[in-house]
Parts: structure tokens; sequence; C-alpha cells
């Protein structure tokens, strides 16, 4: 190639450069990993073990006025269980969560409970951030299989109502709310 034909190409060279790099500047960038370290020590995984998923529950937690147990004439809210569907990360359903007992399930088919191992404060209006140990999962699926813990972080919402509990209004429920990330670990290998 000549000099002048090079010097010619020079400016579709330079446009279309700059087309690719105005093309890459408006892609999202990927997802950093979950990283806890922002939590509270409390509700921090142990060491040896790593994210295997990441899921937003969205849904309902459901409360009844209940009198205080050991505290004649006295009242509050009492939970009395979640359901939610979980969702990955794209915003697809992927599974469902609810309870007593507080049990994940996958669409697959697997299934697990849990132990709550600790809780720390997320706002007032927001549900705590929760620790808990993983059962061993069952059913005929396989994506909860070797589960060791989840977090329950990010909450928004879904704490108990703000609603009159009185004697007037014993046994009374309500539903609120609520979303929150759950994050599943398995063991690092």
């Amino acid at each position: 190639m000549n000099k002048p034909s090079l010097l010619r190409a020079a400016p579709w060279c330079l446009a279309g450069l700059t087309a690719l790099l105005g093309a890459c500047s408006t892609m999202s960038p990927m997802a950093p990993a979950y990283s806890q370290a922002s939590l509270p020590e409390a509700v921090r995984v142990p060491t040896g073990n790593k994210v295997a998923s990441e899921t937003v529950g969205v849904g309902t937690i459901v409360y009844e006025c209940r009198a205080k147990a050991d505290m004649p004439g006295q009242f509050a809210w009492a939970f009395v269980g979640p359901t939610a569907t979980l969702n990955d990360r794209s915003g697809k359903p992927v599974g469902r969560y609810a309870g007593p007992p507080a049990t994940w399930t996958a669409n697959d088919g697997s299934a697990l409970t849990a132990t709550q191992v600790a809780v720390a404060p997320n706002g007032a209006a927001n549900l705590s951030h929760q620790l808990v140990k993983a059962n061993p999962a069952t059913g005929t699926g396989s994506s909860l299989y070797g589960v060791t813990y989840i977090q329950r972080v990010a909450s928004q919402g879904g704490v108990a109502p703000m609603a009159l509990c009185d004697a007037s209004t014993l046994n009374a429920r309500q539903t609120v709310n609520y979303q929150a990330d759950y994050i599943f670990y398995k063991a690092s290998m």
C-alpha cells in the first residue's frame, strides 16, 4: 500500500475505532462477585464457603395480632410466615421460599430447610440481615444439594405492621410486602 492510500484510509479507520469504543461504553459491565465485606461480622459466612447462587426473594409476610405470653393485657404483632418467589439476578423465577419452617425450594425440585445462626440490624423498616446453616437438601433436583449456608441481605420492608394490635384486633392478620436477596453458599473445593 502506498502512502497516499494509507492517508485516505486513516479517517475511515479512526471513525470505525470511535464507533467501536462508543458501543463498548454503552455495554453494561459484568456484575461483580457478591461481597459480604460490608455486612456485620455476625452474619458473614465462615471461610471455606463460596457463593453458589444469588436470588432475589419478592413476596409477603403475614403477621397476626396476639396476646403477649406472660404479659396480661399486652398485645403484639407476631410473625406467622413468608411466601416469596425467588428470582435470579435477571428476574427469572428459579424457586420459592415459604415457612414455617423456612423452606427454600428450587424449580428443579430440590428443597432445603435451615437453622438460624445469627441476625444483625438492617434499619428499622427492613427485615434484619440473617445467616442460616442449611440442613441437607432433599427432593428430585440437584441445585440445592451441597448448600452450606444462606444469607438474607439487602432486605426492603417486611417488618411487623404499624396497625393497631390490641384486644379489639386480637387474631387479626396483616400482610406486608418485602424483598430480600438470598445468597446461597457451598463449601469451597
